[in-house]
C-alpha cells in the first residue's frame, strides 16, 4: 500500500480539514411570473426580446449584497440557478408573451419577423444590509423596427426596491424577485399606454 495514502488522513486532521463539514452550494432559481394572463392580441405586433447585458458584477451567479459602505459581496454557496441576466430575460420574456399585448413574443434568431425590439441591461439585483432591502434595476430600450430606420419609442431606466423578510438566503431572494416583479409591472404598465 501506498505510504502517501496512508499519511494523508493523518495530515488533514493535523490542519484540522477533516473537522470542517462540507457545504454544499445552493442554486436558486429566477422563477416567477405575471400574475393572470392575457391572450395574445390577433393582428398585433411581434416584439423580440433580446439578449439582456449584465451590469458590472451581474455575470456572475452568487447571490449579492450590498454593504453599508458601499461594497458588493458575492455568495459562494448561495447562487442563481443562471446567471441573473439570463434569469431576467426569460422573466421578460414570459411577462410580455402573458400581458396580451403583443400578437408574439420571440427570442434572437426566430424565423418571425418582429414590428418591435427590446433590448436593455440588467443594471442591479442584490440586497442591501440597510434597510434590509432587495434592488433591482433595469434599463430598457424599445426600437420600432421599419427595415433600415429603426425609431426609438421609449427609453428608460426602471428601479424598484423590496422589503426583506429575514436576513436568510431564501429571503433574500424572495425580496429580489418581488423587486423584479415590481420593474416588469412598470415596464408592462409603459407599454400598454404606448400600445393605447
Amino acid at each position: 500500500m501506498n505510504r502517501r495514502a496512508l499519511l494523508l488522513p493523518l495530515l488533514l486532521a493535523g490542519c484540522g480539514l477533516s473537522e470542517r463539514p462540507y457545504l454544499e452550494r445552493r442554486q436558486w432559481p429566477l422563477v416567477g411570473g405575471r400574475p393572470g394572463v392575457l391572450a395574445g392580441r390577433k393582428g398585433g405586433k411581434v416584439i423580440e426580446v433580446r439578449t439582456l447585458r449584465a451590469g458590472p458584477g451581474l455575470d456572475a451567479r452568487g447571490l449579492q449584497t450590498l454593504a453599508a459602505d458601499g461594497s458588493v459581496a458575492a455568495d459562494f454557496y448561495e447562487e442563481w440557478s443562471v446567471p441573473p441576466a439570463q434569469g431576467v430575460e426569460e422573466l421578460l420574456r414570459g411577462w410580455l408573451r402573458d400581458s396580451g399585448l403583443f400578437a408574439g413574443v420571440v427570442a434572437p434568431g426566430s424565423r418571425v419577423p418582429a414590428d418591435l425590439v427590446l433590448e436593455g441591461e440588467l443594471g442591479a439585483l442584490w440586497s442591501e444590509t440597510a434597510g434590509r432591502r432587495a434592488r433591482a434595476t433595469l434599463g430598457i430600450t424599445l426600437i420600432a423596427a421599419q427595415g433600415d430606420a429603426a425609431r426609438v419609442l421609449l427609453q428608460r431606466r426602471y428601479e424598484a426596491t423590496a422589503a426583506q423578510g429575514d436576513d436568510t438566503p431564501g429571503g433574500r431572494v424572495q425580496a429580489m424577485l418581488a423587486a423584479v416583479t415590481v420593474v416588469l409591472a412598470r415596464l408592462e404598465a409603459d407599454l400598454r399606454q404606448l400600445a393605447a
